[in-house]
């Protein structure tokens, strides 16, 4: 099996990529009158954690998936793995959409589950291929796993939320 060298073709794609949803989760985030009328718990981390600890899951991601790129054997595989990639970043962006948008932290309850799955699913579709681009996105699935409970716990805490 060749490995492919890397070229700034895939660079330049998860480089852009990694802008892209971290601006789509910027975009989407509302932190307002709204978001600070709900009851958090008091295990919330501070608000201005938040963004440091995604910019880094969004670098981890990229070098996880540029790994992943060049370890796939063949083009089939690396298609497979841009398209779960791609669900992923439609899947992080809604959540930030439902959330702070829309204001239904009990959809985004829902959603989370589908994108925690998309997680452990390039998980497991790039272990083949990379270990280390597998254990790159446990930071990714650790976090999100906590932000589940959280959101969880406003749901509890706040809702119902039909009709805000």
């Amino acid at each position: 099996m060749q490995v492919p060298r890397l070229t700034w073709k895939p660079v330049g794609l998860a480089l852009l990529l990694t802008v892209v949803v971290s601006a789509g989760g910027a975009l989407t985030t509302d932190i307002g009158e709204w978001y600070y009328a709900l009851q958090k718990p008091s295990w919330q981390p501070p608000d201005w954690l938040f963004g440091p600890v995604w910019t880094t899951i969004f670098l981890l991601a990229a070098i996880s998936s540029l790994l992943a790129w060049r370890r796939a054997p063949d083009v089939g595989s690396r298609r497979r793995m841009v398209i779960l990639f791609l669900v992923n970043i439609v899947l992080n962006v809604t959540w930030s959409l439902l959330f702070f948008r829309m204001h239904r932290p009990d959809y985004a309850l829902y959603e989370v589950a589908l994108l925690w799955s998309s997680i452990v699913t390039l998980m497991v579709i790039m272990w083949p291929y990379s270990r280390a681009s597998s254990w790159l996105l446990t930071p990714y699935l650790l976090w999100v796993s906590f932000a589940a409970f959280l959101n969880l716990t406003i749901v509890r805490l706040n809702g119902p939320f039909a009709g805000n």
